[in-house]
């Protein structure tokens, strides 16, 4: 009965399943993040590649 006891106040699992949600919760702000910079940038190198089509080399 004891051990049973014991295993029910162990809280190491819940410690390590909160760190496992923190670092999953952070991956997708990342990920995020990083998809709507790349968004914009490839809206102003579309920009510039447009500017640029025209010009003639010397």
């Amino acid at each position: 009965m004891s051990k049973l006891q014991h295993f029910l106040r162990e809280e190491d699992g819940a410690a390590a399943i909160e760190y496992g949600l923190l670092a999953g919760l952070i991956a997708v702000a990342i990920i995020t993040t990083i998809t709507a910079i790349g968004t914009h940038l490839n809206t102003v190198f579309g920009y510039v590649s447009t500017a640029l089509a025209g010009v003639v080399a010397p």
